[in-house]
């Protein structure tokens, strides 16, 4: 943790970097999935990639089975 703390204090770029990243993850979440070809959804993507959203942790936009 120590190190972590290091970090922060005498790489200034880091905690901006770290907080961009949050930014980008939260709104990633909060936001519905556009619809493929759409501005939106160009824009979406590029927030994933600065989210760093790859593999499973992307959201698809197909919506998941009723569990009836």
């Amino acid at each position: 943790m120590e190190i972590i703390f290091t970090l922060l204090q005498t790489q200034p770029w880091f905690a901006i970097v770290a907080s961009i990243i949050s930014l980008a993850s939260a709104i990633a979440a909060a936001t519905p999935t556009p619809t493929e070809g759409t501005l939106a959804s160009k824009i979406y993507r590029f927030i994933d990639i600065i989210a760093i959203n790859v593999g499973k942790a992307k959201d698809t936009g197909a919506s998941k089975p009723d569990s009836e």
